[in-house]
């Protein structure tokens, strides 16, 4: 909130380390595509970001997965009362509820999922309209720490890859019908593998039409996924790698927990990154700020050159996607 009312934040580039300064004012942004696992502590800002005439959505991650994959994820019965909340004071347009990733092991095998996403889907029923699933894809460091959590926790998750490839699609379809049950459409992100033509399609997680409906207007975007096969809108990820505290073992953007924990207790919400690269010289805002005065005082008047065009750009504030546009390449 601190960065919308200063207008921009910051942001580096994960893998080449530019750094970025992206613009938040009204003008600048069609609408918010927020991600989270707990949206209670924002719901008291939400009014605000209305207010001040940003549309949004939130796609909210609900697995209701064990501790021993997700340490400090909160209930989901929590969770599921604050998509109603969203809903009664935003409509069902605005709450997109996410079953990702699917993880097969010996905690959450194939049965567990269908008698879990039932259960969530009709305590969702009237929340939301639209479900996003997706299957796990190990990385490198995802093997890494599910390998660490299970040795530790007694589990084993060896046949998720074996059942995803054989059952994915299938399941996928029994989910889409569960759903349904319950007003709600089944998607799939960026897994084209398990779709079925006119029945279960992609997901557009940065959606802009989704985001007309909300706004009550046309919004200009063009279709530019982040990564291979993503069906999304183009869009700007302000989020970071590393900062997530939920102790997540399959999460793709956290490689190390710990790491993650220390940046979440050290985060300064008076800094315009969410995390600052080392050596970072937060001068360099006061730089900005004069550069921005002085060009500003060589504009012509808008009233003697007419409407400036801009470039519609839909923001997403994201720390669960913030490696999306590398993923596929990712081996860290």
């Amino acid at each position: 909130m601190n960065r919308l009312r200063a207008g921009y934040c910051r942001m580096v580039n994960p893998y080449g380390g530019q750094r970025y300064k992206v613009g938040l004012k009204r003008e600048e942004v069609d609408g918010f595509v927020f991600w989270t696992k707990n949206i209670g502590p924002f719901l008291k800002y939400l009014p605000e970001v209305r207010e001040k005439g940003y549309p949004f959505i939130v796609q909210h991650s609900i697995n209701g997965y064990p501790r021993e994959l997700e340490a400090r994820v909160i209930n989901y019965e929590q969770t599921v009362e604050h998509m109603h909340t969203l809903a009664n004071e935003y409509g069902p347009d605005v709450a997109i509820w996410r079953y990702d990733p699917i993880v097969f092991s010996s905690l959450t095998p194939p049965y567990w999922h269908l008698d879990n996403f039932a259960k969530l889907a009709k305590a969702l029923e009237g929340a939301t309209n639209e479900v996003i699933i997706s299957f796990a894809q190990i990385y490198r460091k995802t093997k890494r720490n599910m390998d660490d959590a299970a040795k530790e926790y007694g589990f084993d998750w060896y046949d998720h890859e074996t059942i995803t490839q054989e059952q994915g699609k299938s399941f996928a379809l029994e989910l889409f019908h569960q759903a349904l049950k319950h007003g709600i459409t089944l998607k799939v992100c960026s897994q084209a593998a398990f779709l079925t033509p006119g029945v279960v399609e992609e997901a557009r997680c940065v959606d802009a039409e989704r985001l007309e409906k909300v706004a009550g207007k046309a919004i200009e975007a063009k279709l530019k996924g982040n990564r291979k096969e993503c069906g999304c809108f183009e869009s700007r990820d302000i989020g970071e790698y590393d900062t997530c505290p939920h102790g997540c073992v399959y999460c793709y953007a956290v490689q190390r927990r710990e790491l993650a924990l220390q940046r979440f207790k050290e985060h300064n919400p008076d800094s315009p990154y969410l995390f600052p690269p080392k050596g970072v010289d937060l001068t360099e805002d006061e730089a900005d700020e004069q550069m921005e005065q002085i060009q500003a005082s060589q504009v012509i008047p808008l009233g003697t050159v007419g409407k400036r065009a801009t470039t519609p750009i839909v923001s997403q504030l994201s720390m669960f996607d913030a490696m999306s546009s590398h993923r596929e390449d990712d081996q860290s």
